[in-house]
């Protein structure tokens, strides 16, 4: 993870099972293809239709879960989480799935997304009575669906929907049921897998492919999907406000080998290197991307202008969340570390290095001088995105908006103040036109505009703040 990178948000999973299935283990798998959307926790609750256990840490799926810790958790469904913290700090407390005792029995909650009224919605629960054990958004979920308890699962769940406001796609578990939920517009992701006669619901395909299983549908804006030994059944919580997914889940998020609401995320990567090229032109020897999440747009680039694409920077693919550097310029030096120059590629070229966004500019900048260290003769940039300028309030851990380089700064200044020969951003036109599929997009990092009716700027951990 690059220090100005947006940072991913969560990943969810869940499977029921006819109990011939290592649930635990298929968690872990699928937990382990949506690492990416996450790397500050991990968990997994299995149920065996009498309680529910789990077993959950910080660090990365690989660190949590030893084989003696998957053998203890026997049941026959599950469901499974990785964070990154977007709502509350990260620690051990914070991490999920979430456990909660009531009227109904035990409940499991797994979460991606952010709600915009948990503020309000925690000061109201803990005015009945409503003691919280954690600072997440997510708790604030689960009590509520706790509170409704009395009056059934269904019932409870149609209730909470309806007062929260924000992003979610939600999997929990009860001792016999996996349910999987979607907010009304759809921002996060969510689909529907089977693998043989079993059951999966995941944030994204990728999971799906990864357990062996068959990709059968997404989970639709605004629908709540119920699984238990009946079947699967569905019904809307309220009428879809309008589909408008995360456009950052096909620029950055998403895994390449996903397909998110009808949508091949690598597809579109690699349209959207057409389209830059279409608006922004420009003669060099060699395109690149920035690995791996520019790749894409630079092979659509090459593939439009003719130009050759080649590597040139070498990820180390060994450094994980727990790298030290040991000192202070080491620790400047940290995109050497996690990338080197391939010189042989290079020296004496005109480069067009490709990125999916700026966020702050450091990487940038930094790119832009190994590519000029390593003896290119001109360095050009261009971003597959349009210019982030403004925080995102539904999922995604966006810096202030002083602190983003494209709300500060003209394009113009930014070139310079990364130090490319040139600069020039894919258009919101021209992402929309890469899209291609008819769909309408959350495009508030770009233009303001939120799906949402947006809070006033706040810390993520507003929640702990307030104790």
């Amino acid at each position: 993870m690059y220090p100005d990178k947006l940072h991913e948000e969560c990943g969810v999973f869940g499977i029921f099972s006819n109990g011939k299935e290592d649930v635990a283990s298929i968690t872990y798998y699928g937990l382990y293809a949506l690492q990416h959307r996450g790397q500050e926790s991990a968990g997994i609750v299995v149920s065996d239709e009498k309680e529910l256990l789990c077993h959950k840490g910080m660090g990365l799926v690989s660190e949590i879960f030893s084989e003696d810790d998957l053998k203890k958790l026997k049941g026959k469904n599950a469901i499974g989480h990785v964070r990154y913290s977007t709502a509350g700090s990260s620690n051990i407390n914070n991490a999920q799935p979430i456990l909660v005792k009531c009227k109904i029995g035990s409940v499991a909650i797994a979460h991606n997304g952010n709600l915009v009224n948990a503020e309000i919605l925690k000061e109201l629960l803990e005015e009945t009575g409503t003691v919280f054990q954690t600072t997440t958004d997510s708790e604030v979920i689960l009590n509520l669906i706790a509170r409704s308890s009395r009056h059934g699962l269904e019932k409870a769940i149609t209730d909470t929907v309806f007062a929260i406001k924000g992003s979610y796609a939600i999997v929990m578990l009860t001792e016999d049921k996996l349910i999987g939920i979607r907010d009304p517009n759809g921002i996060r992701p969510l689909c529907i897998g089977k693998l043989k006669d079993d059951y999966i619901l995941c944030s994204e395909s990728c999971a799906i492919d990864a357990v062996g299983g068959e990709f059968i549908r997404d989970v639709e804006p605004a629908e709540i999907v119920m699984i238990d030994k009946e079947g699967i059944r569905s019904f809307k919580n309220s009428e879809k406000i309008k589909s408008e997914t995360c456009a950052f889940e096909y620029i950055y998020f998403a895994r390449p080998d996903s397909i998110i609401d009808g949508i091949d995320v690598y597809q579109a990567r690699r349209r959207c290197g057409h389209v830059l090229y279409e608006e922004s032109p420009i003669s060099c020897d060699l395109i690149t991307g920035v690995p791996d999440s520019g790749v894409a747009a630079a092979i659509g680039y090459s593939e439009a202008s003719g130009i050759p694409y080649g590597m040139t920077l070498i990820k180390n693919k060994y450094i994980g969340r727990t790298f030290i550097a040991p000192s202070q310029k080491q620790r400047q030096n940290s995109v050497n570390v996690k990338l080197n120059a391939l010189k042989s590629n290079i020296k004496g070229k005109r480069i067009l290095m490709i990125d999916d966004s700026i966020v702050r500019g450091t990487t940038s900048k930094k790119l832009v001088t190994l590519l000029r260290n390593a003896g290119a003769k001109e360095v050009h940039m261009m971003i597959a995105s349009p210019p982030v300028k403004f925080p995102c309030y539904f999922g995604i851990d966006t810096p202030e908006r002083g602190q983003l380089i494209g709300a500060t700064m003209s394009i113009e200044e930014i070139r310079k103040e990364i130090g490319a020969d040139t600069l020039a951003y894919l258009s919101v036109p021209g992402l929309l036109r890469a899209l291609d599929h008819g769909n309408t997009f959350c495009l508030g990092c770009f233009n303001g505009i939120y799906p949402v009716e947006a809070p006033i700027e706040k810390s993520k951990l507003y929640l702990e703040d307030k104790k």
